[in-house]
């Protein structure tokens, strides 16, 4: 474990954030907004079923169902009966995604909508660790660019930081980078993303969980730091990279 680096030099401009594991507990994602979405779908689906934003998600469902298909993955069948008949299939297929932790845009988009709600009725109230606000607030005030990069939806990402039990941290975020932008494992991705932030590769310190995910900014250019929490899996190969159990170690006091 290494206690002393002290990344933040003058080239250091951006500091780019994975989520799930890394600013907030795994067992919250999934045991929480899961299991949310899970059981608030249906209703969602019957509220605005017919409306030209839910069809535009369920087209993209129907999109991830036909790939699925041909991959021979065996997913439930949707159908193109009834309303009702409809519905059922559709929560039946978002059901098995979520059980498959699919890192789906268009399942990501529906679930953000659905978390919408709850975190708009107070129903949900997000977790991120102890250290998360301070840095964020450091950084920040350091002049330093925040961005986060999350297989969730932008949207969801931006109800995330705005809904903690640490109040509103949307404050001290710049940008909120999804699967549109690309998949969090494959360097083009966090090519595109500096390109977007307007710095070099270089310049940015990405910090996740998952070594696959640092493996490809790594080949992007950036610099990355490996997060440890309570709950995470080990990661194969963790060595590879520095790593840090709090974002007081990735530079500057909290």
């Amino acid at each position: 474990m290494i206690h002393d680096f002290k990344p933040f030099t003058p080239r250091i401009r951006g500091i780019l954030l994975d989520i799930e594991g890394t600013t907030t507990p795994i067992a919250f994602v999934h045991d929480v907004l899961f299991s949310y979405a899970r059981s608030e779908a249906r209703n969602y689906l019957e509220k605005h079923f017919g409306s030209a934003e839910l069809a535009k998600d369920i087209a993209l469902l129907r999109k991830d169902h036909s790939a699925d298909l041909k991959l021979n993955n065996q997913p439930p069948p949707l159908v193109e009966g009834s309303r009702d008949a409809q519905i059922n299939s559709i929560v039946a297929y978002v059901d098995w995604l979520i059980d498959r932790d699919r890192k789906s845009t268009a399942l990501k988009l529906l679930q953000g909508k659905i978390w919408e709600q709850g975190y708009l009725k107070g129903t949900l109230k997000a977790q991120v660790f102890p250290d998360v606000a301070p840095a964020l607030e450091r950084w920040h005030h350091d002049g330093l660019t925040v961005a986060i990069f999350s297989s969730g939806s932008a949207l969801a990402q931006q109800l995330l930081f705005a809904h903690t039990g640490a109040g509103d941290l949307t404050r001290y975020i710049d940008r909120y980078f999804d699967t549109t932008v690309g998949p969090k494992t494959e360097a083009v991705s966090y090519r595109e993303i500096a390109v977007v932030l307007g710095l070099l590769a270089s310049e940015v310190l990405f910090i996740s969980d998952v070594v696959n995910e640092l493996d490809a900014a790594n080949d992007a250019g950036m610099q990355t730091l490996l997060c440890i929490r309570p709950g995470n899996q080990p990661q194969t190969l963790a060595d590879k990279y520095r790593s840090i159990e709090s974002f007081a170690e990735a530079g500057g006091d909290v």
